[in-house]
């Protein structure tokens, strides 16, 4: 028996699930991440710029290239270790180096990504990200120390993590040389995999915070659109209840209003489409942390309840918003277009009413020539029989007009007979 053929995907949707490994981290190290979105759709996207960048970078360390359709590589550059990732609205990059400056996020370390490099890139910088990762000393009290003394304690979020694997902190603020910085202290035994895998959620945090915010910008964009377009709308709404005014105008002003609607619509779908799927994966990768709360702070997940929660409600209200003026508009719409045929049934009624009116007056008059064209029928027909029976009438000592006396009602009453036969056959 032959063996059964694969389906011609099998083994990619296998190898996606083993698309993007975790870096593999020794405590310890400084791990450098930058996010680049390119200022067009996902759809315009232009990968193969992407690519060429990618390539710049590791030819400066002569590293090895990747395969011409991969969307993710792992390669040595310098002393640090690089990880590139494609997705479908940003690329990322990251590097990872062993041991930690003695200065604490010092800008240095970003250096690994030169600057020029960076000015060359096909889009414009999403997030930057430095990460500093060192062993956990024995006291907690040193380590709140050190995250009050490099951070802003405002925004400061620090928890214990991965059922207490590390310490993790972060206050979500740009420094001068333009990087957000966290700190996670591991505790002494912490396998290399986890390690990475905690660094790798943490950029995976802040990218996606970011892409998820880009809606908050289009959706103040899309509310001072709306409203412009909220009072027409009701404006138009308001008014379906009265009699000024024709319908007709009334409704081509509202499908005006839909069509702008819909256009809008098309416009925005796409961005708050992934806004939600972004907040989805931040919550997620928060949810995963297990985060424990540590001598009273508050955790990630509370910083994000305070600050990016409503955010992304307010996303979901234009959202909303927008879909509610659209279903409003087409109720009215709906509306308007039921009194448009009710006033032309209205008017057709009327029309019909007075055509029946004309056709009684045509029947009545046509009645009435009827009567006549009896009665000069008849005249005529009474003249012909006397000529032609006037000599039988003269024999018998009859003259002219006792015979047209004679003959004028039996004439008369044979034509209309006629007549009434005819139209009794037509009708």
């Amino acid at each position: 028996m032959p063996p059964i053929p694969d389906h011609p995907l099998r083994y990619a949707t296998v190898n996606e699930l083993h698309a993007r490994p975790f870096p593999v981290l020794a405590a310890p190290c400084t791990a450098v991440y930058v996010a680049i979105k390119e200022p067009v759709e996902a759809a315009n996207r232009d990968r193969a710029r992407d690519r060429a960048h990618l390539l710049a970078l590791l030819d400066r360390h002569a590293s090895a290239h990747p395969q011409p359709d991969a969307t993710h590589f792992s390669g040595p550059i310098g002393r640090s270790e690089l990880k590139w990732e494609s997705h479908t609205e940003f690329v990322t990059y990251s590097a990872f180096t062993p041991g930690v400056s003695r200065r604490p996020f010092d800008p240095a370390e970003a250096e690994v990504f030169p600057e020029d490099w960076l000015a060359d890139a096909p889009g414009k910088r999403l997030t930057s990200v430095l990460i500093r990762v060192e062993v956990m000393p024995d006291d907690e009290n040193s380590v709140l120390a050190k995250v009050e003394h490099w951070f802003v304690p405002e925004s400061l979020a620090i928890s214990r993590v991965v059922d207490g694997a590390a310490i993790v902190a972060g206050d979500f603020r740009i420094d001068p040389a333009g990087h957000m910085r966290f700190a996670v202290f591991v505790r002494p035994g912490t396998g290399e995999r986890r390690i990475g895998r905690i660094v790798q959620r943490l950029c995976e945090i802040e990218t996606y915070r970011a892409m998820s915010m880009l809606g908050l910008m289009r959706s103040r964009d899309l509310t001072s659109r709306l409203n412009v377009l909220d009072p027409r709308l009701t404006a138009l709404v308001s008014g379906l209840d009265r009699a000024e005014g024709r319908p007709e105008e009334a409704l081509h002003d509202l499908l005006m209003i839909s069509a702008e609607l819909e256009v809008l619509a098309v416009q925005f779908f796409f961005r708050f489409g992934a806004t939600g799927a972004y907040e989805a994966i931040v919550n997620q990768r928060i949810e995963v942390l297990r985060e424990e709360r540590l001598q009273g702070r508050q955790t990630f997940g509370e910083f994000m309840m305070r600050r990016y929660d409503p955010a992304m409600r307010t996303v979901k209200s234009a959202e909303g918003r927008l879909k509610a003026m659209a279903e409003r508009a087409e109720r009215a719409a709906e509306l308007l277009r039921t009194r448009v045929d009710v006033e032309r049934s209205a008017q057709n009624q009327l029309l019909l009413k007075s055509m029946d009116q004309r056709a009684d007056v045509q029947l009545r008059l046509q009645r009435t020539v009827e009567g006549l064209s009896v009665v000069a029928i008849s005249y005529y027909a009474v003249n012909l029989a006397a000529y032609a029976l006037k000599p039988l009438a003269e024999s018998v000592g009859l003259g002219t007009t006792g015979l047209m006396a004679i003959l004028a009602p039996l004439v008369l009453a044979g034509v209309w007979l006629m007549v009434r036969r005819i139209r009794t056959h037509l009708q």
